[in-house]
Order: structure tokens, then sequence, then C-alpha cells
């Protein structure tokens, strides 16, 4: 499979300056090397002021380190941004002519540029996204609605968690801002009884203090979901946290909880929104997706990467869509659930080399802690329950089991075990599985083949057509012609 050759964003914000070099599918890029600095180019008392003296060499110290790896890497599409702390500062033009003389292209984005960006990330993550996206950083706080595979509109705020307070005047002050700037633009017309999706560090982290004081069963903040009056209790959460949460978050993190809370609460206050949305995608993948053709971006991001980490593990070729294709006559799943049967045949060798007693481990790990994106945590244990069937594992984790319906994952191991009885007949070769086929007559299940190659079916491979049989409460049956 083609993949394009590695690409780095250069992200220097208020508070930190990151690079990420990013591979594989153009699609869906996976992040191959990330580092970030904390410079707080944003820290100082006067947001319209010059740069704080320290922060700037931190940050040109940074940039020279990245400048160097770069080089190394061989990397040699290379995009370096800048936000508001530069957009707002006194001496920015200044301090982007010397990141210039270090070889790189500064481009400070515009604050509807900014937001805008961090629309068409959450849009690459979650191609469905429907409601308000707000970007939060150190020294602004982004605003843009999102609909229909484009954003709309678009403001940038001095909120950022550099700037507010989570005193009581800083709390009126922000609210203030933020009621006249929703009006004034029309952004909160749009918002009520929709998603609001929360991009930035401080919120991911927020959203892993979530996860850990309600026992989510799943450490993978992606898509993660809360209800919006949760935005309120977090706040109290926060005010007496216990040392097990707090230390599971980056010190620096932490310190800004309070504030990004307090924002998250007045967001909620003002837009209503029917729950909140956690994505790990923003600026950065903004700017990849944004410069994607359309046909390009119009490709499924979970089957692109599913048939990108699977193209190297198949022992014979990958044959993933034909599986798909062959398991297909039997179920009547509705699309949501089809892109996911889909995605976990495009998986189904992914285990083969393991032990053959861990094999199901290794499948339901990937399905659940993989690089993927467009799918939820509901999406994600459907997947493992597939794989695992696949490797011959019934059930999984009763805690992982309860992040979706029985029906699901009664489904779910349906695929697999349909998968597991294709993977054997085949003998993982995809020639065959087009030789064959399945089918559903009297609520037998059929499997068919060629008049003259009976002795496909081995006995192994009748005994996982009986599995299949029983798991539709049916019986098999065996047609040659």
């Amino acid at each position: 499979m083609a993949t394009a050759e590695p690409a780095a964003i250069i992200d220097i914000g208020s508070n930190s300056v990151r690079l990420v070099v990013y591979a594989g599918p153009p699609r869906v890029p996976t992040p191959i090397f990330n580092e970030k600095v904390l410079a707080g180019l944003g820290s100082g008392p006067d947001a319209q002021g010059p740069l704080p003296t320290e922060p700037r060499h931190v940050a040109l110290a940074a940039l020279r380190r990245f400048r160097l790896l770069l080089d190394q890497m061989k990397v040699k599409r290379t995009r370096v941004v800048a936000t508001a702390a530069i957009r707002d500062a006194a001496d920015g033009p200044q301090f982007v002519r010397e990141i210039d003389r270090l070889g790189f292209a500064c481009e400070v984005l515009s604050s509807e540029e900014e937001a805008q960006l961090a629309g068409e990330g959450v849009l690459s993550g979650i191609p469905d996204a429907d409601g308000t996206v707000g970007d939060l950083g150190g020294g602004s706080l982004e605003l843009v609605n999102v609909g229909d595979g484009s954003t709309a509109g678009g403001i940038s705020l001095p909120l950022g968690v550099l700037r507010a307070r989570a005193t009581n005047s800083g709390e009126r002050e922000a609210r203030d801002i933020l009621r006249a700037a929703l009006k004034k633009s029309g952004i909160g017309a749009r918002a009520k009884a929709r998603n609001f999706y929360m991009v930035g560090g401080t919120w991911r982290a927020l959203g892993r203090i979530d996860m850990l004081a309600t026992d989510f069963p799943l450490p993978i903040t992606q898509q993660y979901r809360m209800k919006a009056a949760r935005a309120r209790e977090l706040r109290k959460l926060l005010q007496n946290l216990d040392v097990r949460l707090a230390r599971s978050i980056a010190p620096a993190r932490l310190a800004s909880t309070p504030v990004a809370a307090m924002l998250l609460d007045l967001l909620v206050e003002q837009l209503e929104p029917s729950r909140l949305v956690l994505s790990s995608y923003g600026i950065r993948e903004g700017l990849l997706y944004s410069s994607l053709k359309p046909d390009v971006r119009a490709q499924d991001p979970l089957i692109e990467e599913a048939r990108h980490a699977g193209a190297g593990e198949y022992r014979f070729g990958q044959h993933g869509d034909l599986l798909d294709a062959w398991i297909a006559p039997i179920f009547d799943d509705p699309p949501e659930m089809q892109r996911l049967r889909l995605a976990a045949c495009l998986l189904a060798d992914v285990a083969w080399q393991a032990n053959p007693g861990f094999r199901a481990d290794r499948a339901e790990e990937m399905a659940l802690h993989g690089n993927w994106v467009a799918i939820d945590p509901a999406g994600r244990v459907v997947l493992a329950q597939a794989l695992a069937s696949t490797f011959g594992r019934e059930r999984l984790n009763p805690r992982l089991e309860q992040l979706c319906s029985e029906a699901q994952l009664r489904r779910a191991h349906c695929w697999g075990v349909a998968m597991r009885l294709g993977q054997r007949l085949s003998g993982g070769v995809g020639a065959i599985l087009k030789r064959t086929s399945l089918s559903v007559s009297n609520g037998a299940i059929q499997l068919h083949t060629r008049r003259g190659e009976e002795a496909l079916v081995g006995d192994q491979v009748e005994r996982r057509l009986l599995r299949l049989a029983e798991a539709f409460g049916g019986a098999p049956a065996i047609v040659s012609g």
C-alpha cells in the first residue's frame, strides 16, 4: 500500500512548542515522533507586550533541536505555525524572523484560521462531528461550528489557561467575554442540544481525571463522552482532588485544570450542548486534513487505518475485503456495524505470528488500544469481541462488555466465528474465498464449494462450521456444485 512520505508539523503555542512527525496513509497519518517543550511564550503579564525573555530562549533552543532532528530524519515536508502568543505579541514579527533564520518558514495563523483548523482536525478524526468545537490553548480559546463535514464561522477569545483566572472576578470577566462573543458571532445559536467537542491538552487532562474517577475501563481519550452537567461536577471534584487522581496528570497540566474546568462550565452554561466529546485531533491534524484532495478526505479513516495496520500482518497477502464479502451474506448489519465488521476483517490476521495461547490477547489489545479514530469506546469493544472470537475467545472482560449492548456483542462474536471459519477453510489464502461461499437457507448455515473441491472441507472446517451454525441457533450444511 502506498503511503505518504513523512511530514512534520511544528506548533508554536502559548504554552508549548511541539514537533510531530507523521507517516502512513494520507487520510489517517500516524505520529511516529512527538516531542513537546513547555516554553510558556504566552506567560508574560501583558499579552500585547514583548515575549518573555526566558521562554523565548527556551522556544528557540527547542526549534534548533527540531531542525537537527528533522535533517537527520530526512523529513522533506515541514510546516511551522504559530498561534496566539506570537500573533498578539508586540515583537511577534521579530520572533518570526528569528525562526526563519533557523531554516523554518513560520506562518502566524489568524484567529479565524486557528479556529477553522481546530474544526478541521476534529472532522479528520470524527467525520460525522456535529456541533461546536472548542480548542483551549494557553493563550486563547477558539470556537467553531462543525457539521456535514465542514466548518462554519470561527472566533478566538483571550481565554486561554494562561490568561483566564479561576477566581470569582476572573469567572465574571470570562463569562462577559464569552457571552458577548457568542452573541456577536452567532455561534451560540447553533450549539444548543448538539455536541461540544473538546480540543486541547488541558481538557484531555480533565477527561482523564473523569475516566479515573468513574473507573472507566478504557484509557483512550479520543471520543470519550461526558454528560454536559459533568462540567460543573468536575469543578467541584478538582477542589478536593484525590491524590491518586492528581498523580495521574502531569503537574503543569494539573495546575491549569481549575481554569479549564471553569471555562468548560461557562461554555456549557452558554451553549447548552447535549454532551461533551473529547478529541485528540486538533490544529496539527487539521493542517494535514485541510491539504488533502476531496476524494481522500472522503475516505473512512477507521477503514484506511485498519487496512494499513493489517497490511503487514497477512500470511499470504491481504484479503480482508474478500473475507468481509465472504461472510456478509449471512448478516444483515446496519451501516455502522458493517464498517466495524469490515475493520475486523481487515485485521483478521493481525495475531497469527504470536504464540497460539496469546493470539486472542494480541488481537483484543490491538482493537481496544490501537491508534484508531472515527470509532467510539463501544465500537472498540465490538471490534475487540470480533477479533477475540476470531482467535477462539468467546467473551471479553465484563467491565468492557458494559460499554455496549448484548446484541452488539453477540453479533460481533458471530462475525468472529464466521471469520475463524473463513481463515481455516482458506488457510489465509484469499483466492479460496472466491471459490467458496456462505449462505443461510431455512435456518441452516450453508457452506458452498465447487464440485471436485470438496476436500477443502476437512474435519477442522466442519467443526468451525458447526460452531458458526450453533452461534446462529441453526444447523450446518455443506453444499457442493
